[in-house]
């Protein structure tokens, strides 16, 4: 009787090769089946796979196709990597495949990837919470084809004025900016990143006002970031404060809450 794997659902990351967790390259190294989505995966990740693994190119199927082959191969006993742009947890259809793997009684190992948002703030230099200014990160999408729930608008996510990264938005570039200008300023930067991490990346910052305009310009329609934040912009004084010399805690000088509750204390016996 065959050995039967887990099956394991690996974030490649935002596309250069040493930007991949050590378990990830690892994984990769030791598969028998590489299920890769060939239309967004670097290339030279999925060739660090062995000479004798079976390399299943996923940009024609469907998900229904992938998932029997990617049963088929776990049932033989084989060693399968199921290789995801990115996080698989982030618009990676990561729920489906392990419902469907499940209910195979298939087990599933999810190995997480550096995200666009993140390689994106890395090739920039920035930080996207600065204090002060924005302390929110919201990762999320326009509504396209498949919409998104009505109370995670863009015009909901875009009043909370914090670093707002937008996936899969490029096609609809005017009217998303359109609804970012209710409610940032005009000037807000904006980072727009295309194949981040890639020998061919482009990545620049532009004003909110321009951000429509720059990206037809360069003909962006898919594996393009958008970025929107104040903390482009922040002024150089803004620091945070665990790294002040007036803030104490638990691993410089004592924690806040010790000061606290040695103040209660002495209320309480006053």
């Amino acid at each position: 009787m065959n050995r039967v794997y887990p099956v394991w659902i690996v974030g490649a990351g935002p596309g250069a090769p040493d930007l991949l967790t050590l378990r990830a390259a690892r994984l990769i190294e030791q598969a028998e089946v590489l299920v890769w989505t060939d239309s967004l995966v670097n290339p030279q990740i999925a060739a660090l796979a062995p000479a004798g693994c079976e390399r299943i190119r996923t940009s024609t199927l469907t998900l229904e196709q992938v998932l029997e082959l990617v049963l088929e191969r776990a049932r033989a006993g084989r060693r399968v990597v199921r290789l995801h742009d990115g996080d698989p947890c982030l618009y990676g259809a990561l729920a489906e495949q392990i419902c469907r793997l499940a209910d195979a009684a298939i087990a599933v190992e999810v190995v997480p990837g550096i995200s666009a948002y993140q390689a994106t703030a890395a090739a920039l230099g920035a930080e996207l919470t600065i204090p002060g200014l924005v302390q929110t990160i919201v990762l999320s999408r326009t509504g396209g084809r498949t919409g998104v729930p009505a109370s995670e608008s863009l015009e909901r996510l875009a009043a909370l004025r914090a670093s707002l990264c937008l996936y899969l938005s490029a096609r609809h570039v005017e009217q998303v900016q359109a609804e970012l200008l209710h409610h940032y300023p005009a000037d807000t930067p904006v980072a727009i990143g295309y194949r981040v991490s890639w020998p061919d990346q482009w990545l620049t910052v532009v004003p909110l006002m321009e951000m429509a305009s720059e990206s037809r310009a360069r003909g962006l329609i898919r594996t393009t970031l958008y970025v929107v934040t104040p903390a482009l912009a922040a002024p150089g004084q803004a620091r945070s404060r665990l790294y002040s010399a007036s803030h104490r805690h638990l691993f410089r000088g004592g924690a806040p809450e010790d000061d606290q509750a040695a103040g209660s204390a002495s209320a309480a016996t006053a």
